[in-house]
């Protein structure tokens, strides 16, 4: 079995020896293999590569030249005694291109012809190519760098409707060969491989523009590989001149952030599924009903229960633990105490949060992008950016003027601009976590904490005590370190007034003051900003319910 991995190898042309031709897309479990063999900030594709051959071994690898990375991974293969063959592709798709790629061709089809002893076939190679076309009728496109198969299955098991791989190996189409001997045939299939969808990395990439121009195209979903910037340019140009929905993600092509990137798929297929109703009319159904909703962070796990007139009768909050369902039990039974209510008195319970999926008494569970976007319009309609920092993620949420999410960020891959970076720096100068949230207010001096790492600004910490600065000063810094990180997480979404913040750290008066500083404007604030994500899962309860 030969494999290749771009789109403008030449599969087809081993069909003429009698060998078969598939695409090799690995997807580890991990890179550590790669990682001793090459740099960690080679892309992760070139480095998923190195790793599954250098695991799987396997037949000869036909690679073409297209970048740096896939360069270094043949070094790294050849090296390792692996049987590769790299071709020169050409950046251009006009004549010279692809006489320069025809050449190409012709030298591996003479160097296959005597490595095999067998004349080139041109029957068989022309039997290798089929026609395929795409289902009519609205379609999902997923666009940008390659993606692994375990991704877009999910992708497409998420998506309310067809979902259209359009990633740069899922645009390999090539049209039918004519007749004619090795030479003709080989000017023609040049001609058929430079001619496909441009890759990012060729010099003219006018073709791509028919992507998204089609008028069954329903959302986009963007995809970018770790450490591979040529994918990043376009999508800066579609992000704020497509007309339809557009998810940015970023896989390491391993599985190991797929719950992250599942909460932003569903949160993106629930915004398509149907815009945010405005506030809804009292609603009465023989006698009063109940609604409850429950969201299960990282930190705390939250209950809230509306009536059918959408008053909160009641809320709890508990710690998460690691018990996530027994901590929903907790917070839920906690609500309801208070309320002087019975569980059967619910008609129904929608579930957020990053441990929403395991609790089994929901009627529903919804990411905490779509609940948090619903309870702060509930709260202010007036509301179009939410920023909600929490224990382990924080987001900034766009929503439209009947609060539906135009779009939104996440950063939950790393500690920094959360409440665990608050938590750590506390531990670090000595304070309660309600210490730090006040002592930064009557700082003297500006003390800036440059690391974004939370291992490092903890360093950072420890030797600005040593240089004798202020605690109040430190805390202050920490507290824009924190802003800063919003802002620039928000840099890639236009933010517009009024501002709500939610989340645990929105009750943090230095980190709200930092953040003020930096939008240049006042935020706003619930009366309870981490009940924000329950408070929308409750509304979607009753909402659905009256439905």
């Amino acid at each position: 079995m030969i494999h290749y991995v771009c789109k403008y190898a030449p599969a087809e042309l081993f069909a003429g020896f009698g060998q078969e031709a598939a695409l090799y897309n690995p997807m580890p479990d991990s890179l550590d293999l790669a990682d001793e063999l090459t740099h960690r900030n080679v892309c992760s594709f070139s480095r998923a590569l190195i790793e599954g051959r250098a695991e799987e071994g396997g037949d000869l690898l036909a690679l073409t030249d297209c970048c740096d990375s896939i360069r270094r991974a043949w070094d790294v293969l050849r090296n390792l005694g692996q049987e590769t063959e790299m071709l020169s592709l050409p950046r251009r798709q006009d004549e010279c291109g692809r006489s320069m790629y025809k050449v190409e061709l012709m030298r591996l089809l003479g160097k296959w012809e005597e490595k095999t002893g067998k004349a080139f076939d041109c029957a068989a190679f022309r039997n290798a190519f089929r026609r395929t076309e795409q289902p009519g009728g609205p379609y999902i496109a997923v666009m940008g760098a390659r993606m692994g198969e375990q991704l877009l299955e999910e992708i497409q098991k998420e998506s309310p409707i067809p979902v259209h791989n359009n990633t740069c190996t899922g645009l390999r189409k090539l049209g039918l060969p004519p007749e004619g001997t090795a030479e003709d045939l080989m000017g023609w299939y040049a001609g058929e491989l430079l001619n496909q969808p441009a890759c990012m990395r060729m010099a003219d990439i006018t073709s791509r523009r028919a992507l998204t121009e089609d008028p069954n195209l329903r959302g986009v979903i963007y995809n970018t590989v770790k450490f591979c910037d040529f994918y990043g340019f376009e999508y800066a140009a579609l992000r704020d001149a497509l007309p339809v929905p557009l998810l940015k993600i970023e896989t390491d092509y391993t599985p190991q952030s797929a719950q992250q990137l599942k909460t932003r798929l569903q949160a993106f297929f629930e915004g398509m599924e149907a815009p945010a109703p405005a506030r809804p009319v009292q609603v009465h159904r023989g006698g009063k009903t109940y609604f409850a909703g429950i969201d299960s962070g990282s930190t705390s796990t939250n209950a809230v229960i509306l009536d059918g007139n959408q008053d909160i009768v009641s809320f709890c909050t508990v710690s998460t633990g690691v018990e996530i369902a027994e901590s929903a039990k907790r917070a839920l039974q906690g609500a309801l105490k208070k309320a002087g209510l019975d569980r059967d008195r619910l008609s129904s319970t929608v579930t957020t949060g990053y441990g929403r999926a395991g609790i089994a008494f929901r009627e529903r569970d919804v990411t905490e992008i779509t609940c948090h976007a619903r309870g702060a319009y509930f709260l202010n309609p007036a509301v179009r950016t939410v920023i909600d920092i929490g224990g382990q993620d924080s987001k900034v949420i766009r929503l439209d003027e009947k609060g539906a999410v135009r779009d939104f960020v996440m950063n939950d891959k790393c500690a920094a601009g959360t409440g665990k970076f608050l938590e750590m720096m506390a531990q670090s100068l000595g304070l309660s976590i309600e210490e730090i949230g006040v002592r930064g207010l009557t700082a003297r001096e500006d003390v800036t904490i440059s690391s974004m790492c939370s291992v490092f600004a903890q360093s950072e910490v420890v030797s600005l005590i040593a240089a004798g600065k202020r605690l109040d000063d430190i805390v202050r810094g920490l507290n824009r370190s924190v802003a800063a990180k919003m802002t620039a997480l928000a840099g890639r979404s236009t933010l517009e007034k009024e501002w709500m913040m939610t989340g645990g750290v929105a009750r943090n008066p230095g980190v709200v003051m930092a953040l003020e500083e930096r939008l240049g404007g006042k935020v706003l604030l619930p009366e309870e900003p981490d009940l924000c994500g329950a408070l929308g899962a409750a509304l979607i309860a009753q909402e659905e319910w009256r439905e």
